[in-house]
């Protein structure tokens, strides 16, 4: 009986293209998989640094300690001024970092709760955490431009929109969600006072809207700027009266878009002494 031998088979040009098809698709799946890690070990960093600054400065306060007054017919008794659901002790927050201005609390979305910083520029804390470690969650910052104890007419705080829902990742809940039905308000405590704001637009604008204008002071051409604002809202607001001496606060985070952004403005109606 005759053996046969069993010929080698010669590889083609299709086969190596193949292979090399194959090694492509391995080495993407590889480098996607490295990125994934690293966005995750990104958030997560950042989110344990914030809760440990959390836990290091602030203290919940209970429901009943947060009843007052309004500012106007609340005299000189500090104790019955409206209180913020939260306390915040600035020694320990000044010893990691000096450049603190205050901390932001949002009483509709209250895991949007951070300590806020004033750098030289815009562009520092973008991509720096409170700590100042490089970290994509960076820091909420005020406009470099903008006086640090909130006297401005109209002082912008960034914030970036994180896909976990840290920093300002959640605002967009005022504009798509019920957030504003939860409360109208969010507070930015600072060492001396405790600022209360009454939210008046939630809503998109271009990056180079009016909506980022400064004002060197007080006058008509800020209350038509702030009445303008009001007709910007996406969503049904309590109508806010506007003087010429008011103060705005107006938060500013993306939306995915290079050419817009999210914002959420909010009038003080309360400066409230602090009692810590």
């Amino acid at each position: 009986m005759s053996r046969q031998k069993k010929q080698k088979r010669k590889k083609t040009a299709g086969d190596y293209l193949l292979t090399l098809v194959l090694l492509i698709a391995i080495g993407a799946f590889c480098f996607a998989g490295f990125n994934l890690i690293h966005i995750y070990l990104e958030y997560k960093k950042g989110t344990d640094e914030y809760a440990a600054l959390e836990e290091l400065a602030v203290t919940e306060r209970g429901p009943d300690s947060q009843e007052g007054q309004t500012e106007e017919n609340a005299g000189e008794n500090t104790s019955a001024y409206p209180q913020p659901p939260i306390t915040v002790d600035f020694a320990p927050l000044r010893q990691v970092n000096e450049e603190v201005i205050g901390w932001i609390y949002v009483e509709g979305i209250p895991s949007i709760s951070y300590p806020m910083v004033k750098g030289s520029d815009n562009d520092y804390y973008l991509h720096r955490t409170y700590e100042g470690t490089y970290n994509f969650a960076g820091t909420i910052f005020l406009d470099y431009e903008n006086k640090g104890d909130f006297s401005d007419c109209n002082t912008i705080v960034y914030g970036h929109n994180m896909q976990n829902g840290s920093m300002f990742g959640r605002l967009n809940e005022f504009t798509d969600g019920d957030a504003y039905e939860k409360s109208k308000y969010f507070w930015i405590l600072t060492p001396e006072k405790n600022y209360r704001y009454q939210i008046f637009a939630a809503y998109r604008t271009g990056v180079s809207s009016d909506t980022y204008t400064l004002f060197l002071g007080p006058g008509e051409e800020f209350l038509e700027y702030a009445n303008r604002m009001k007709t910007y809202t996406e969503i049904q607001t309590e109508d806010v009266e506007m003087g010429v001496r008011d103060k705005i606060v107006t938060l500013s985070t993306c939306t995915g878009n290079e050419s817009t952004r999210l914002v959420v403005q909010g009038k003080m109606i309360d400066a409230v002494p602090t009692t810590n």
